[in-house]
């Protein structure tokens, strides 16, 4: 065979080989990209995303848009081809695996911590908004879980009011735990609660859940630390965790399939604020953010933020509520024609937003000026 041929042969073998390698080959990275985008002032697949019943709303124009980031599944690895073309490509962000899916978190599981922080989150937004506009809204201590094979199971159940322990009124989780403790394992304590149906029925009426039972329950010992330390030594339980409810005015629905985690709080409290509130937040103007929002209306910072700024920029968006955490990363990639509106709380936003209706945009809070 002549050597030029054998060199040709030999060179088209070794970039086939390469080929497969790249193709067969798994590396244990992730991909993220941008997702779609929400007007939570819209409508999403047909249906309204925000319904309001019960109190007056008005209608609302302009966007208010949440972000999303689309993540390849738990179970899937990425060959060496598509981590390089994502590493290469600006609208996505190749990251370890762990990254998205720490301690071997299976899909399933991943999926789970998002619907029930995406649930946590609405019930913050609505709380966030009302007291925004000086709606008052009820707080109660509920039982959150149940240990399975606790002395608490078939006896408390998840969403029953905690009315009391041993006789003393409590007003924060953290009261249950606490009253808990005093006793020693092995002794009696007592809790005064509402049945969870019964408590759904006075949330349904718009009232606060009254009377009570009580339920005795023996203590146990609690299980060692994890770490192996001192911490749980001696220590009484009675295998439940306490959780705060709310009982509102009137019925905020919100409905949004297939999107998880805490990250649309913010973009939800302010489309609430809007459809109860005469005149449009937005002025018309098209508004996209991002954040989690707690029951005070403090905003914290999310993940996927570069990704979340492309897809809002996508979308047609030309303000973005950045929580205050974020900004340092969102200012360093920013889409051309995209301006980030520093926020702290849901007052920074709304005043933000009074800003962006009239045309003030010079004195907007942004990320590049602190």
């Amino acid at each position: 065979m002549p050597r030029r041929t054998a060199t040709m042969l030999a060179s088209a073998l070794v970039l086939i080989a390469l080929l497969c390698a790249g193709v067969l080959i798994k590396v244990p990275y992730s991909e993220m990209s941008p997702g779609p985008t929400v007007n939570t002032l819209g409508e999403a697949r047909g249906e309204p995303v925000l319904r309001i019943s019960g109190r007056k709303t008005y209608p609302a124009s302009g966007h208010l848009n949440m972000t999303t980031v689309r993540v390849t599944g738990a179970d899937y690895r990425m060959n060496i081809f598509e981590a390089v073309h994502g590493w290469l490509a600006h609208d996505s962000v190749v990251v370890p695996h762990d990254t998205l899916y720490p301690d071997g978190k299976t899909e399933e599981e991943s999926t789970q911590e998002n619907a029930e922080e995406f649930s946590q989150s609405q019930e913050s937004a609505k709380v966030a908004a009302l007291k925004e506009l000086g709606i008052p809204v009820s707080t109660q201590v509920v039982v959150s879980t149940v240990v399975k094979g606790s002395p608490s199971e078939g006896k408390l159940h998840a969403g029953d009011v905690i009315k009391a322990v041993d006789g003393t009124a409590v007003k924060e989780p953290e009261d249950v735990a606490k009253l808990v403790t005093e006793h020693r394992p092995g002794e009696n304590v007592t809790f005064t609660i509402v049945p969870a149906k019964e408590a759904a029925a006075a949330e349904k009426a718009g009232r606060a859940p009254e009377g009570g039972e009580k339920i005795t329950i023996r203590t146990v010992k609690a299980p060692p630390a994890e770490d192996g330390g001192e911490e749980g030594k001696d220590r009484a339980i009675v295998g439940i965790r306490a959780g705060t409810d709310h009982t509102f005015p009137f019925e905020i629905d919100i409905e949004l399939a297939d999107v998880g985690g805490p990250s649309a709080g913010l973009m939800f409290s302010l489309g609430i604020i809007d459809k109860l509130t005469p005149g449009d937040l937005t002025g018309g103007k098209f508004v996209a953010g991002t954040g989690t929002i707690d029951d005070a209306g403090t905003v914290g910072p999310i993940g996927g933020i570069t990704m979340k700024l492309v897809g809002a920029r996508n979308a047609g968006a030309r303000y973005f509520l950045t929580p205050d955490d974020n900004c340092a990363s969102a200012a360093a990639d920013t889409p051309d024609g995209l301006t980030l509106v520093r926020v702290k709380t849901i007052e920074d936003a709304t005043k933000s937003l009074e800003r962006i209706k009239a045309g003030k945009t010079a004195g907007l809070p942004s990320c590049s000026t602190g």
